[in-house]
């Protein structure tokens, strides 16, 4: 499947003062696959290292000194193909599991810097507060996510009509339904690519929900296997209570809604786990719409948390697909739950707050786009009454305010409203309408 990130690698495949890198994301999003694929496409050979699998030679190796040219040398013995500094890609994947191989990026960023290494860590987050040592300055960093909408799209076929549709306004209308059909299968699928190939290749939903509670399963055992009891307790906690988290009328995450009784201090190191991990995304209120930078206004102690999939989140709230296809009363019993999950998915990219003000207005989300402060808000049909964006326009006259809902794009009084549908038009909107 074509991913958007592949555009980067490239870039820093052709960087002059390229540094090894570290590609992060949680478990199952497709590090492995995205490397390996554009080692393919990129490179004359591969040597891929696997270091969550138990292998003497490699954990020999990295035990010893961690000199480049010693390592380069044995990994070419040890696979059987020259490695060449310019047309081979060297992948080490699952990284953090083996502390001297992430350190010895370092040596290769200062001795060795014409080989091209690219490592994947799934949990590198987690590794480095657990003490491990990191090559700080030493390496270049990009984050993989679940598929996001429009690559969704591509991996349906309608890469085409997503190029046509982005080429100038007068396009923004076409393929609206077969956009709307692709939205809503996403919404029941997700995003994570093993759930994604079963849905397009079996088109049965019982397989994609065997999938999505096996990838659920699997995180699940990493809390136990990579914390102590008491640790992996309370952040199962945590992990099951995000749906009872969203059912509330006021949204932001309450410890108590996790286990009654429980306290910030017992569970923060709960949340950083599943953050670190990179299981869910947490969103901080800030109280100013009108002060750049928006996280030096942010609430440390306010905010709300998503999940990194779409698709998971409906498994892990015990829904079937109909209940989310069949019609919108359940974005109604959920208060826009899913509504605001796919819209932060599409905005990964993006560094996200939500605002509020006491306890009258809440708007879903706001961000910065080029020195401007840009408001969001979401709704999962047709009706779009918004007081809260409505006091926050009042409040602090917005350039551009922007509203996601299953309306056709137009712009009105400058606010700008986005089909949940072509989401992917975000920043070729905002930027136009910013100039």
């Amino acid at each position: 499947m074509k991913r958007q990130l592949t555009e980067e690698l490239t870039a820093w495949k052709d960087r002059q003062t390229r540094k090894p890198l570290i590609l992060e994301g949680a478990r199952q999003v497709g590090k492995t696959y995205l490397l390996q694929q554009f080692g393919k496409e990129h490179y004359q050979s591969v040597v891929y290292v696997n270091f969550d699998r138990i292998d003497p030679d490699i954990t020999e190796l990295f035990s010893g000194a961690i000199h480049p040219s010693r390592i380069i040398d044995f990994l070419a013995v040890k696979y059987g193909q020259a490695i060449s500094p310019t047309d081979t890609l060297i992948i080490f994947d699952e990284i953090q599991e083996l502390p001297r191989a992430l350190a010895s990026l370092k040596y290769f960023a200062e001795d060795a810097p014409e080989y091209h290494i690219a490592a994947a860590g799934s949990l590198l987050g987690v590794a480095l507060h657990s003490g491990t040592s990191f090559p700080v300055g030493k390496v270049d960093f990009l984050r993989l996510e679940p598929l996001s909408f429009e690559e969704f799209c591509w991996a349906s076929g309608l890469e085409e009509k997503i190029d046509y549709t982005c080429k100038s306004p007068g396009n923004y209308e076409h393929f609206s339904g077969e956009f709307s059909d692709a939205f809503t299968q996403y919404m029941a699928v997700g995003g994570m690519p093993r759930a994604v190939v079963e849905w397009l290749e079996s088109k049965d939903m019982r397989a994609v929900d065997e999938v999505l509670s096996g990838i659920l399963m699997s995180y699940r055992n990493d809390f136990s296997k990579y914390t102590d009891p008491s640790q992996a307790e309370r952040i199962n906690y945590i992990w099951q209570s995000i749906p009872s988290q969203f059912a509330k009328e006021n949204r932001r995450f309450i410890y108590g809604v996790a286990r009654p009784g429980a306290r910030a201090r017992e569970y923060k190191l709960s949340i950083a786990w599943l953050v670190d991990a990179g299981l869910v995304r947490k969103v901080h209120s800030v109280s100013r719409g009108d002060q750049l930078p928006l996280e030096a206004y942010k609430d440390m102690s306010v905010f709300k948390l998503y999940l990194l999939d779409i698709g998971l989140l409906r498994v892990l709230c015990g829904l079937s697909s109909g209940d989310i296809t069949g019609s919108d009363d359940i974005f109604r019993q959920f208060n826009g739950m899913f509504a605001e999950q796919f819209v932060l998915q599409q905005l990964a990219r993006n560094t996200l707050y939500y605002w509020t003000s006491g306890a009258r207005s809440e708007v879903d989300f706001v961000t910065q786009f080029k020195g401007n402060i840009v408001p969001i808000e979401v709704k999962s049909g047709e009706n779009v009454k918004a007081k809260s964006l409505r006091v926050y326009r009042d409040k602090y006259q917005p350039r551009l305010s922007v509203r996601f809902s299953m309306k056709s794009i137009e712009m009105n009084g400058g606010l700008l409203n986005i089909p949940l549908y072509n989401s992917w038009l975000f920043d070729q909107l905002v930027n136009q309408f910013l100039r």
